[in-house]
């Protein structure tokens, strides 16, 4: 035998060991927080398509209904439960609702939501901290400490936490102090729920840190996208348009694909550390850049 065929035949193997006909993710039940629009919304439709049922969580109801609703039009499972992740109540109802909907399982923790509300570390004001710290590291603990009884299970099934951080929690950026401290934190959590959890039940987790991926945080601020707080503030997100103006021009020449990610090919590195593909990968934290930083 020719080693040219005997390497086919290796490759025709490790085909068949990988050939899942009901999806990636046939039967698992997830929990994509922030799933309405972007990156959340892209996980979730990519999500569906490979067999999970998915539980669309995001503040604006409207937006996961939608979400939810293009998923079941296109042959998917998915069901919307919106709500404030600053809200314990609503947390522990998300939980509850997914289980429910899963038939008393939950498999996967994709903890995506967020926003940044920037400010240079003098002239930070103490809610911009509290909510930035609150929003990236206390509510995806709480969801992950709520839904442990789904997770602390010896079943065999695969289950995976995947929490989402930036490349300004890795190197820190000028104006996201509190965005940086909480992306940071993220992989001290990651961490400890890898080493908690794995032991004796099983669970992956694992940290993905995106770089510039084109979504409303990295559009241009003078476009006018925004969130608004639960006491009612606006706050505007965005790159003002004179720095992205800049990078632009630059060709992006401190990546080198030399272009920005799109919410597609991020949800897309989500979907494979949730794979089956992954399945020895835990603890670690999986930069999403284009090459930057490297």
């Amino acid at each position: 035998m020719s080693s040219s065929s005997s390497s086919a035949e290796r490759l025709s193997q490790i085909a068949g060991h990988l050939n899942f006909p009901q999806g990636l993710l046939a039967g698992q039940v997830a929990i994509i927080t922030g799933s309405g629009q972007g990156i959340g919304a892209e996980v979730a439709r990519l999500f569906a398509n490979e067999g999970a049922k998915v539980v669309v969580s995001d503040i604006d109801a409207k937006k996961a209904e939608d979400v939810a609703q293009s998923i079941k039009s296109n042959g998917g499972s998915a069901v919307a439960v919106s709500g404030d992740m600053l809200d314990s109540k609503y947390i522990d109802e998300l939980v509850k609702k997914a289980a429910e909907f899963g038939e008393g399982k939950i498999n996967i923790i994709v903890n995506n939501a967020g926003f940044t509300w920037d400010g240079v570390i003098h002239k930070t004001t103490d809610k911009q901290w509290d909510t930035i710290i609150a929003l990236h590291n206390t509510a995806p603990f709480k969801l992950i400490r709520a839904a442990a009884p789904y997770f602390r299970v010896k079943d065999g099934a695969p289950r995976s936490i995947i929490n989402i951080s930036s490349t300004s929690g890795l190197h820190g950026n000028a104006g996201q102090a509190n965005y940086a401290l909480a992306k940071a934190g993220v992989t001290g959590l990651t961490k400890t729920i890898a080493k908690e959890w794995g032991p004796q039940f099983g669970v992956r987790a694992n940290t993905i840190a995106f770089g510039h991926i084109l979504t409303r945080l990295t559009a241009a601020k003078e476009d006018g996208a925004f969130v608004t707080t639960p006491d009612g503030q606006k706050v505007a997100l965005g790159i003002p348009k004179a720095q992205g103006d800049t990078k632009a021009k630059a060709g992006f020449e401190d990546i080198p694909l030399r272009r920005p990610g799109s919410a597609t090919e991020a949800a897309r590195a989500i979907l494979a550390v949730a794979s089956p593909l992954f399945s020895y990968v835990s603890g670690q934290t999986i930069s999403v850049t284009g090459g930057r930083n490297i």
